[in-house]
């Protein structure tokens, strides 16, 4: 008889006993969210996260539909939502990060209080960031990273990720900057100063923390003393600001010598820009030679030089009217706008009077400039001799070339004249003939070189 069978047998009755006894004296009490509950919700939930995982995203997305329309009530309806989004995002791809942008966006709409709602505006943001091109390229995902970015500052400014997002924004509004500083700088190259100052000008306005602030500026100022005397205060401004706002860049020392040379005060630093720029330059990290020599291969934007302090731009850009311009006059109100300011609105009124016809009234072509560089000068304290030189443009280099080119048509035509004289005068038997001026014999290029600085040359 085998002792070892028999004693094996008590064991089991033993423990069997031991058991129905505990069932009977306590039972367990099992919670809708405890971990090893067998609740079906809980098990699509957690049989979709580990598809998620393995990367079996079509699969995680049919168990987490599943769960939200049988289980409405369910304590894993927001997460399962949630998750649903989070399996596009890690699928990737163009059709996947749209898929997973509108299921952020809906989750945000069903779930607008609870603190998953911060990291999905942070997950937007990350998408667009991840999607943004160089900056001389095409800026629309950029565009779409600052706008999600800051929104994610002004829903959730308390959230852990708001740090963040502070930072993602800087970069963005360094490539944003860099774009519009790649605009401005060609514009000044190639000497279009009235577009070129109001470019500039305007991204220092926009986004005071771009590593290039110093140098649109000054690229600004150099403009604004290239379209004449009557833009003196402008450029001064410009110089003015590079020393105190940007003293550490590097056109503080020209920006110095130019004020010097216009006889200017040249300003003290900014204790606090002194302090910022400081501190970017002591946290600023070189990217690497391997990073340096794949710059050419990839396709995201620089933004290694974006600031680490400071906080960004939380308004969009506003586009102003270059002060070459000239103010328009409401004669209704009998009063002038500031330079630069155009005119944004168009009225229409019944004419009451046949002498304010447009047949019988002064042609306000004639005497307008006049007014309108009078009204300028007045209000900006420069002579009289500025207020005569014409608007500048962004052509006058273009026009300059085309001028010098006629007049030397001009000349050329003058000398070939001047060697038929001879001949003329010998054929009409020995009287003197009268020599053609070179004015009359070719009147389009003297029109056209005596024509005035705003001339638009003609069609070729």
């Amino acid at each position: 008889m085998d002792l070892s069978r028999i004693s094996g047998h008590k064991v089991i009755v033993v423990a069997c006993a031991a058991g129905l006894l505990a069932s009977c004296m306590h039972k367990k009490y099992e919670t809708p969210i405890a971990k090893n509950t067998q609740q079906p919700d809980k098990v699509l939930f957690d049989q979709a996260t580990k598809d998620i995982e393995k990367g079996r995203y079509e699969t995680a997305r049919i168990s987490l539909q599943t769960l939200m329309n049988t289980y409405e009530s369910s304590e894993y309806l927001a997460k399962a939502k949630l998750a649903v989004a989070d399996s596009w995002y890690r699928e990737g791809g163009a059709n996947g990060m749209a898929q997973a942008e509108a299921e952020y966006k809906d989750f945000q709409l069903f779930y607008p209080n609870m603190e998953e709602s911060a990291e999905a505006q942070n997950r937007i943001c990350e998408i667009h960031y991840k999607e943004m091109d160089k900056s001389d390229r095409d800026i629309t995902q950029t565009r779409r990273a600052e706008e999600e970015c800051r929104q994610l500052l002004i829903q959730y400014p308390n959230s852990k990720f708001a740090p963040q997002a502070t930072q993602r924004l800087r970069e963005v509004q360094e490539s944003l900057a860099e774009h519009e500083y790649v605009v401005g700088n060609y514009y000044w190259k190639h000497e279009m100063n009235p577009a070129a100052a109001n470019r500039l000008n305007g991204l220092a306005d926009q986004y005071p923390l771009y590593s290039k602030a110093g140098e649109a500026l000054y690229e600004a100022g150099d403009a604004y003393s290239k379209m004449g005397p009557r833009y003196r205060k402008q450029a001064g401004e410009m110089y003015d600001r590079v020393v105190q706002e940007y003293p550490l860049s590097a056109r503080a020392k020209d920006a110095k010598k130019r004020l010097q040379e216009m006889e200017l005060p040249v300003p003290q630093p900014d204790p606090a820009a002194l302090n910022r720029e400081k501190f970017e330059a002591a946290n600023y990290h070189k990217p690497g030679i391997m990073s340096r020599s794949m710059e050419w291969v990839k396709g995201a934007p620089d933004v290694s030089h974006a600031a680490k302090e400071g906080a960004p731009t939380m308004h969009d850009m506003a586009r102003t009217i270059p002060v070459s311009v000239p103010a328009s006059t409401n004669a209704d109100a009998g009063s002038t706008s500031g330079a630069g300011s155009g005119t944004t609105e168009v009225s229409a009124r019944q004419v009451s009077s046949s002498d304010t016809t447009l047949d019988r009234a002064q042609d306000v072509r004639s005497s307008g400039a006049a007014t309108h560089a009078g009204s300028t000068n007045a209000s900006a304290g420069t002579s009289a001799a500025a207020a005569t030189q014409p608007l500048p443009t962004n052509r006058d280099k273009e026009l300059k070339k085309y001028r010098e080119q006629q007049l030397k048509k001009q000349e050329k035509l003058a000398k070939k004249n001047k060697k038929k004289q001879p001949e003329n005068q010998t054929q009409q038997n020995g009287q003197p003939a009268q020599a053609t001026p070179a004015s009359s014999a070719n009147p389009g290029a003297s029109a056209a070189a005596a024509s005035g600085p705003n001339t638009v040359p003609p069609q070729q």
